[in-house]
């Protein structure tokens, strides 16, 4: 875990082109190009479908023998990204557990704003068990926005007497749209990519006219009983570290098994960076044991 990884990751972060406050259009091929920089290993598969009436992309990675699937949710701050560019990390997390992969094309704002995203993770997440797949066999997962998604989809599977999935994990999740964390101010200089003024325009982009402050959008404010087992993995250079540590708060204090994992000095979705952060393979070893141990436990 060395400094000059950190440093190296941190000055590439800085000098990107990539503005999360900018225009739409132009920022998603910006990040279209970032996330495609580094391509798959050959021996990770992947397959789009569609899974009920939601397009996915299915990703495992040759020999893996797992029954397990991790529906998984992609960041872009709900504007930017699409379910084939989050393989990389996705598959990380494939290799780790032996599990397939599904990745949610989810729809993106501002053309399709909130709870068309929701609506979305909740079908797919049906889909899986029409088709057989049972939900102790299941765990939900996703980056910064992505996490968020895989909490508020929790949330109306609970609401709509689903079965519950065995497990979440999330990486920065983007859990307070209303940005009222103190490290939105304390982090905003150390953090390389994520600024209070880009979360508030995807915000209001994503959810316009409605309550930021609705758990069903920010779940930090949530009544989270009744949840599986979480993972938040954060680090600490991050403007969205409160989101993590006021989740964790708010799980345990309803009575969720909760496990807060901060990493010091490192960006936000650190755990994007396996191979060139030893940081981020650390945490993914972590995060695969999570889930792995969740998606082998027998059911209740």
């Amino acid at each position: 875990m060395t400094k000059q990884q950190r440093d190296t990751i941190d000055q590439m972060l800085r000098h990107g082109t990539l503005n999360l406050g900018g225009e739409v259009e132009e920022q998603r091929g910006i990040f279209a190009d970032m996330m495609s920089s580094i391509p798959l290993p050959d021996d990770v598969l992947t397959e789009v479908r569609n899974l009920g009436e939601v397009p996915v992309v299915t990703i495992t990675v040759d020999g893996s023998n797992s029954s397990g699937t991790i529906l998984y949710f992609h960041g872009g701050a709900y504007a930017l990204g699409t379910a084939a560019l989050s393989a990389g990390l996705a598959s990380q997390l494939a290799r780790r557990t032996g599990a397939r992969a599904v990745s949610v094309d989810f729809a993106l704002a501002p053309e399709r704003p909130y709870p068309a995203a929701v609506h979305d993770a909740v079908a797919a997440y049906r889909a899986l068990l029409d088709d057989g797949v049972r939900a102790s066999d299941i765990a939900l997962a996703g980056e910064s926005s992505g996490g968020g998604l895989a909490l508020a989809a929790t949330l109306a599977i609970l609401s709509t007497g689903l079965p519950c999935p065995a497990a979440i994990y999330v990486a920065s999740p983007w859990a307070d749209l209303t940005t009222s964390g103190e490290s939105t101010t304390t982090k905003a200089v150390v953090d390389p990519s994520v600024t209070p003024h880009g979360l508030r325009r995807r915000a209001n982009d994503y959810a316009p006219g409605h309550d930021l402050a609705d758990g069903r959008l920010s779940p930090v404010f949530a009544d989270l009983t009744g949840f599986p087992p979480l993972l938040i993995q954060v680090g600490g250079n991050e403007v969205l570290l409160d989101d993590a540590t006021r989740l964790a708060a708010r799980a345990a204090g309803d009575g969720v098994a909760v496990t807060l994992d901060v990493t010091p000095d490192v960006p936000h979705v650190f755990v994007g960076f396996a191979g060139m952060l030893d940081e981020a393979d650390h945490a993914l070893s972590t995060a695969g044991q999570f889930i792995r141990t969740h998606l082998a436990a027998p059911e209740s």
